[in-house]
């Protein structure tokens, strides 16, 4: 058994998004800090109203999956396929454009705080075309494990922690091609957790709240920041003196090139190209 240790630390930085909404951009924030399936991570915060109710008008995409998770506020998500789903504290959406998807997400407050997160995992070649799909996922519908000293959300995957087992609601068995696992971890002060991981799935940890060492001795993680961790079969993951909290995030990589434009994500440049046309004149969700 080989412990997973904490490899890259991506540094999230400042950024803006959709009609202004601010947010702390880590995985993908520059060229080379996508680590494969993964494509690119969010998060937003605030209290200030001026730095979100300006929302993700209407806006495209294709070739990859979005997963946006709230901690707090309310958003709405509606789509040219007619979903409308109401994101609430806790709660999940998971959409997958495939082919093509024109959507929105805007709040659905005029105070108060808005806090959460979106998750882009890149699609293989044979699943970019595919039709769209959304879901939208309560905060009841997400299992929780209890732990000692803290406890775990089970968005994604499945995974078993002192000797309890839980599946998310998306991809309970495995059979996604990404296999993605998708943890909410909150630890007291100075305790910790040992996870069980596929060896050869991509695993990052992004701390928001408090500081976190991926082992009892190693470098320490602090709050806004991601770390890629090296391959192995398990990882330990552990609070400092305040606790923490932390979404743990792990895939199977693709290993196919990735081009990106904006909102599109494909293999080669000419596809991205027939994207961009394909917006343009009205045909990108035409046959769905």
């Amino acid at each position: 058994m080989r412990e997973r240790k904490l490899g890259r630390i991506i540094e999230s930085i400042e950024t803006s998004d959709g009609a202004g909404v601010r947010l702390r951009r880590s995985l993908g924030a520059m060229r080379g800090l996508n680590p494969d399936p993964f494509l690119l991570l969010d998060e937003f915060s605030s209290e200030d109203p001026d730095d979100y109710i300006a929302g993700f008008p209407d806006h495209p995409h294709r070739g990859f999956e979005t997963v946006t998770y709230m901690l707090d506020g309310h958003m709405r998500h509606e789509d040219h396929l007619g979903n409308r789903g109401d994101l609430g504290p806790g709660g999940v959406q998971w959409m997958t454009a495939g082919r093509g998807i024109i959507h929105s997400e805007m709040p659905q407050q005029e105070n108060g705080r808005m806090r959460g997160f979106q998750l882009w995992i890149n699609l293989p070649a044979a699943e970019k075309m595919k039709p769209a799909r959304y879901r939208d996922i309560s905060a009841a519908e997400v299992p929780e494990i209890g732990l000692s000293a803290g406890r775990i959300r089970v968005i994604a995957g499945r995974t078993e922690v002192e000797g309890v087992r839980a599946a998310g609601p998306v991809n309970p068995d495995g059979r996604m091609s990404t296999d993605p696992l998708y943890l909410d971890i909150a630890l007291e002060p100075e305790s910790s957790v040992s996870l069980l991981l596929p060896r050869g799935h991509t695993v990052a940890v992004y701390v928001f709240e408090g500081d976190a060492r991926v082992d009892e001795g190693g470098q320490r993680l602090k709050a806004q920041s991601a770390g890629v961790l090296s391959d192995g079969d398990s990882v330990l993951l552990a609070s400092c003196t305040s606790g923490c909290r932390a979404l743990l995030l792990a895939g199977k990589p693709i290993n196919e090139p990735v081009v990106q434009h904006g909102p599109f994500v494909m293999n080669t440049r000419e596809e991205i190209e027939q994207a961009m046309r394909d917006y343009r004149d009205g045909r990108l969700t035409a046959t769905q």
